[in-house]
């Protein structure tokens, strides 16, 4: 036999025996009825905000609400800088970037959720 023949022959017996490997073992996992009960109820619950974002009329146009919250935040990030700022705070708090940022980021969650909660 030629050394062509013999490379051949090889990688077919090769490709046989992980052919019958990967037949004995089960890549995907079975799920039961109540995995996929579960699996169910779980896409039904991540579903259940994809109703529609609210919004605000503006002059005619419509916003997204999380715009305004969001100016609503940043808004109140620069007043809390201002605060800190005038009262001297600047030298007692560290992190002033985080402390104002976690305020604004706090009033803009606080606004969304009492105005988007019906």
């Amino acid at each position: 036999m030629s050394d062509k023949t013999e490379q051949i022959l090889t990688l077919e017996k090769r490709w046989r025996c992980e052919e019958s490997i990967s037949r004995r073992i089960s890549v995907s996992p079975v799920l039961t009825t109540t995995g996929r009960l579960l699996l169910l109820l779980a896409k039904i619950a991540l579903l259940n905000g994809c109703s529609g974002a609210p919004s605000l009329t503006i002059a005619g146009a419509y916003f997204p609400a999380w715009l305004a919250c969001a100016v609503i935040g940043v808004i109140t990030t620069v007043i809390a800088r201002g605060l800190m700022a005038s009262t001297h705070l600047t030298t007692i708090i560290p992190f002033q970037l985080a402390v104002c940022s976690a305020i604004g980021v706090l009033v803009a969650l606080a606004v969304w959720l009492f105005w988007t909660v019906h």
